[in-house]
């Protein structure tokens, strides 16, 4: 695949005024394909950093985070159609059934406005909303899209569930109307919640760091449990996005985008560089150097930490290629980057099957995705790493 240059929307961390409310990943690595214009609800229930009283507001990126597969469906940049906010609201969870009366419902709106027309490629803010969570009470978020027009409409993410969702056709009022979603949470790209904090850190990664393969609703995931650590005086991002690679942001885009309002961000990437995109060493680490060379052009104060490529079990060339990048980041990271987090050394066997992750962190006996158990270890090394003066 090519890379292609691709201009930047400003970051959703940009606001001072608002920090990350959940560390849970919406990137986009898919597009919805139908033949003809359809309305559809969705409905998420979200674990929020901090409960109370939270006033909120949504940021949202009508474009394709990361390449799926090899990018003949859905590939890093394509702009979303153009489609309609017909409605949108925040609710106190009870109960994940998918099932809010309308009266505990409240309003997001845009602009003054319940609705709001989205245009490929568009990025825009909603107005702000004020919600109030009991202790252990999840956000529950729903919207109402309708598309204009058949063909690639809505960027959504494909991958396993990490949260409790449903969606169903129509407005989705009538009981029974809305079923559990599977691969297919669709949610605006950022949601913030107003509070002034020490630090605004993203994560960047692919589906090792958005969390897949973890248990639905249980934030295992190291960067959930990073977060934890650090507490909500730090902002955390995540914008960990399945089957993502390095050379989807090395030219700029939408996803790289993102980060910019940010203060530190970790990248860890190059699974699926080396694997699907059959990269050699030499190709990552260009990229991982375009990548932090965009990054800090763009802010030149930003800290950026790079963590060495994860093993997942890699074998022949492949396994080779993913030793000589680990060994170079190492030893020599690409210019501009501050600190290499040596997230590999934590997950895999010991030498010499170092490219092996350990089998008590593996999801499955053939499904090399870490689990929470290594959410755990990794959370715990980062954190320690992390602290060091």
């Amino acid at each position: 695949m090519n890379k292609e240059e691709r201009s930047a929307p400003p970051g959703a961390e940009g606001d001072p005024a608002y920090a990350s409310a959940t560390v849970l990943s919406a990137a986009a690595n898919f597009i919805m394909d139908r033949p003809e214009p359809f309305t559809h609800t969705f409905v998420t229930y979200i674990r929020t950093r901090e409960q109370g009283v939270l006033r909120l507001k949504l940021w949202h990126s009508n474009a394709v985070d990361s390449t799926w597969d090899e990018g003949q469906d859905s590939r890093a940049g394509i702009p979303g159609g153009e489609w309609q906010i017909e409605s949108a609201w925040f609710a106190a969870g009870g109960r994940k059934d998918g099932q809010i009366a309308y009266e505990d419902r409240i309003p997001v709106t845009f602009g003054g406005s319940r609705g709001k027309r989205v245009l490929p490629g568009e990025c825009f803010w909603s107005d702000e909303a004020s919600v109030e969570l009991s202790e252990g009470q999840d956000l529950v978020f729903g919207w109402t899209l309708r598309t204009v027009s058949g063909g690639k409409t809505i960027p959504f993410n494909v991958e396993d569930m990490l949260a409790t969702a449903y969606d169903g056709p129509g407005t989705g009022e009538q009981p029974g109307a809305l079923t559990l979603s599977e691969k297919l949470l669709v949610l605006p790209a950022y949601i913030g919640y107003r509070k002034q904090v020490r630090r605004k850190l993203a994560f960047f990664g692919d589906s090792i760091t958005q969390g897949v393969r973890t248990a639905r609703d249980g934030y295992e995931y190291w960067a959930a449990k990073i977060a934890d650590g650090l507490g909500p005086e730090t902002s955390v991002y995540n914008l960990g996005s399945g089957w993502a690679r390095a050379y989807d942001a090395s030219g700029g885009g939408p996803w790289l985008g993102k980060m910019s309002g940010c203060d530190e961000a970790l990248l860890v990437l190059g699974v699926n560089d080396l694997d699907i995109g059959r990269r050699t060493a030499e190709e990552l680490l260009g990229d991982l150097g375009e990548l932090v060379a965009r990054l800090k052009s763009g802010r030149p104060d930003l800290r950026i930490m790079l963590g060495t490529v994860p093993p997942f079990n890699m074998e022949d060339e492949r396994e080779r290629e993913w030793r000589e990048v680990n060994r170079r980041l190492r030893e020599n990271p690409p210019r501009g980057t501050d600190a290499v987090f040596d997230i590999a050394a934590v997950l895999s066997e010991p030498a010499p099957r170092e490219h092996r992750i350990r089998s008590e962190y593996m999801s499955g006996e053939y499904d090399p995705h870490p689990n929470g158990l290594a959410g755990t270890a990794v959370a715990e090394a980062f954190l320690a790493w992390y602290r060091q003066p």
